[in-house]
């Protein structure tokens, strides 16, 4: 339980919009696989067999991961929130299967401040980990 809860109201942009998740803001605070500046891009995840199988994966890495809530399970679209344990800051974040593509992308974003000092694209690179070697 964090000492502090900032948190800030959940973002109205959250959700699949067009077939995209949303874009980030121009602060380094959101990485993302579908954004076309390099200070958000991150690389999606593989899908690893089934659309299903993929998202029935990251479902349950989320529900094992201590900071991370599980907000929105629906067919084709997964929205967590992660709060940090000391002053409770909630970062958004989503994952958008595109089989066409055999990707899963990804956003993540911090709901307050400028700068996130990294630990979204850090979040998103130890989600990656955890999916592509657990079985």
């Amino acid at each position: 339980m964090p000492l502090l809860k900032l948190a800030g109201p959940r973002p109205s942009n959250l959700g699949v919009h067009d077939g995209r998740l949303a874009e980030c803001p121009r602060a380094p605070k959101c990485v993302s696989s579908q954004a076309t500046t390099r200070r958000h891009a991150i690389a999606p995840l593989p899908l690893r067999g089934t659309v299903q199988a993929s998202m029935q994966r990251l479902v349950d890495l989320l529900l094992e991961w201590p900071e991370a809530e599980l907000i929105t399970e629906q067919p084709g679209y997964l929205h967590a929130e992660f709060t940090t344990a000391l002053l409770g800051f909630v970062d958004d974040v989503e994952f958008l299967p595109t089989p066409d593509e055999g990707v899963v992308h990804v956003r993540s974003c911090s709901r307050l401040g400028y700068s996130d000092l990294g630990t979204n694209r850090s979040r998103i690179e130890s989600i990656r980990d955890a999916y592509l070697n657990t079985d």
